[in-house]
């Protein structure tokens, strides 16, 4: 196959995480490698920076910083909740995308995210094959949520299962050093996939929760408050409860208060103060001292807690991207496959159609998810422990994080 030359192009979307930059680190640093990718751009928050004709020349990056972005949390080049609609709905979107890939001769493109990001990416892809420009499209996976399809695990998953589990056996330490008890509900991301609530289950040495709802399951505010006063009864009216944010009832409806408050711009409920609603039915049912704790943007974020196997796993993620792309393959995702080398856990590279990600949800195994929907397996402690590994060893700089510090040179218009 003749080498494709031109410039590409590289973006994030969705919700960061703490190794979203890794990624990025992979395939600038992998790209800048490629005699046939002529010029190496990030695009400005997403696929809008790309239709407001906004990128950065990560050309004009030095190394060094570019490999700081591993251990650099967040989206460094902004990131964007953008509904790229369909072609029939929105045409002028696509021309433009067109419009600015023949300007700047974008002959590869690498999307970075999880499942509405892969739906862009799949759209983008499709569009070009139809226009006849010959762009190589690859997604890469991001997302703490841990839901995409046809992959292992995902990147950033790692790193905020390591930071749910330590934070609540910190929690734990904490709440229990009073004569008297007290109730402490922790609330965790996840919408309709409970991965990330689940990693309650890794904390070690007796400091774990002890119940756990995940969305997999109905959840009913009746049998919860049973639940809770059952373990109080036998620990001095000690307990600890993480739940996901996007528990439902048994008709579908979210628990959480702030479910009709507001949608984001992929149309999705905003969810929050789940912990705080919980609390105070346990208030005024039980009548015990209740201490509500929502995780919020700190367990996506937590460089400080990184995962090493989640780091390294990221760029490698974003290398092969762009090794896949050189080699002449297109829309396809980077997805991992886990291996035993030596009996140890390993991680292989693979990639397959980038439609099948697209809008779609892996869930926990029901198998998984046991004592009556409140805890999970032996079968997920296996399977999460190897990914959370390792730790950052992030550089330091008077005694805090030296993350990137990124030029951020904008291509001329």
């Amino acid at each position: 196959m003749a080498k494709l030359i031109g410039a590409c192009m590289f973006g994030q979307s969705g919700g960061p995480t703490s190794v979203i930059n890794s990624s990025a680190a992979g395939v600038f640093t992998e790209a800048l490698k490629q005699d046939c990718i002529t010029k190496v751009y990030g695009a400005k928050h997403g696929i809008k920076g790309i239709l407001d004709e906004e990128f950065y020349d990560m050309g004009e990056e030095s190394l060094e910083e570019l490999m700081l972005l591993k251990n650099t949390p967040s989206s460094a080049l902004g990131s964007v909740r953008y509904k790229l609609k369909s072609y029939e709905d929105n045409p002028a979107d696509y021309e433009r995308l067109l419009e600015v890939f023949k300007k700047y001769n974008i002959r590869y493109f690498f999307y970075n995210g999880g499942n509405d990001s892969m739906d862009t990416c799949n759209k983008v892809s499709k569009f070009m094959q139809k226009s006849g420009w010959e762009c190589r499209v690859m997604g890469v996976p991001k997302t703490i949520d841990n839901d995409l399809y046809g992959t292992d695990h995902c990147p950033g998953y790692g790193s905020a299962a390591k930071y749910v589990a330590t934070t609540l056996m910190e929690i734990n330490l904490d709440a229990k050093v009073y004569n008297t008890g007290m109730v402490t509900i922790i609330e965790a991301m996840g919408r309709n996939a409970g991965w990330l609530t689940a990693a309650a289950a890794l904390a070690q040495d007796g400091l774990g929760a002890d119940l756990i709802y995940l969305p997999e399951v109905p959840f009913s505010t009746e049998k919860f408050l049973a639940d809770v006063k059952e373990v109080c009864a036998k620990n001095n009216n000690n307990c600890i409860a993480v739940v996901s944010e996007g528990i439902k009832t048994a008709e579908g409806k979210y628990v959480s208060e702030a479910e009709v408050s507001a949608t984001d711009l992929f149309g999705h409920a905003q969810l929050g103060g789940l912990a705080a609603r919980l609390g105070g039915l346990v208030s005024k049912e039980l009548g015990v001292k209740v201490r509500p704790i929502e995780f919020s943007l700190m367990q996506r974020c937590a460089a400080h807690l990184a995962s090493k196997t989640d780091i390294e796993e990221a760029f490698n993620a974003g290398a092969k991207a762009v090794k896949c792309a050189v080699e002449g393959m297109t829309d396809k995702m980077v997805v991992y496959k886990r291996v035993e080398k030596d009996g140890k856990y390993a991680c292989e590279y693979d990639v397959m159609d980038v439609a099948l990600a697209a809008n779609t949800e892996r869930k926990v195994p029901s198998e998984w998810i046991i004592n009556n929907g409140t805890y999970l397996s032996q079968e997920y402690i296996d399977y999460a422990m190897p990914l959370i590994q390792g730790a950052a060893e992030a550089p330091t700089e008077n005694g805090l994080p030296r993350f990137a510090r990124l030029k951020k040179v904008l291509v001329k218009k």
